[in-house]
């Protein structure tokens, strides 16, 4: 396995950097390639030796974040709810920016609603085996209602808790979504 220049990996999270941030002052659409550029104190070219455009850009960013969510998905159905979860909140406050712009953003159309589209469906998929059907709690219930009510619920705190600044820490969030989702799954 060849070793990746670590020019590369900084100039490649430079450009990654840059999108974010004029994602949080405009419009996606009104972004352009030389905004990137001047933004990551890059050549205009630079981006295009790694990206066709910035709509590749932007999807090669977001599914790097699926990914680290998916290993986390992998393992996280082990453990109990609370530990389970704190991962996860600790990954959204350490990529604030991020999931603020993704998640808060205005932008009725385009990424900003898809990526919730897509969060809110990776997460509903990993709620699917935990559904207690041995307690008697959910009977009578439709897998697709509760499925649907937990995942909106859990990507609507998140939303909620990044919009106003993370007022709870990543461990206490995880403590009472963890309980949440305990009684509603």
């Amino acid at each position: 396995m060849s070793k990746i220049d670590r020019r590369i990996l900084k100039t490649q999270e430079a450009m990654r950097k840059a999108v974010i941030e004029l994602m949080t002052e405009k419009s996606f659409d009104n972004i352009t390639i030389q905004d990137i550029a001047d933004r990551a104190n890059i050549n205009r070219g630079t981006i295009y030796l790694h990206y066709q455009d910035k709509y590749d850009l932007l999807d090669k960013l977001i599914e790097t974040h699926f990914d680290e969510i998916e290993e986390m998905n992998k393992w996280a159905c082990e453990m109990d709810w609370v530990d389970a979860l704190v991962p996860y909140f600790e990954y959204f406050e350490k990529n604030y920016l991020f999931f603020s712009t993704m998640l808060a953003s205005k932008d009725a159309k385009g990424a900003p609603s898809s990526f919730r589209t897509r969060l809110l469906a990776n997460f509903m998929e990993g709620f699917e085996g935990e559904i207690d059907r041995e307690s008697g709690k959910n009977a009578g219930l439709s897998d697709e209602v509760i499925l649907q009510y937990a995942g909106t619920a859990y990507v609507g705190v998140i939303e909620w808790w990044i919009r106003n600044g993370m007022p709870h820490s990543p461990q206490d969030m995880a403590k009472q979504v963890g309980a949440l989702l305990e009684r509603s799954l």
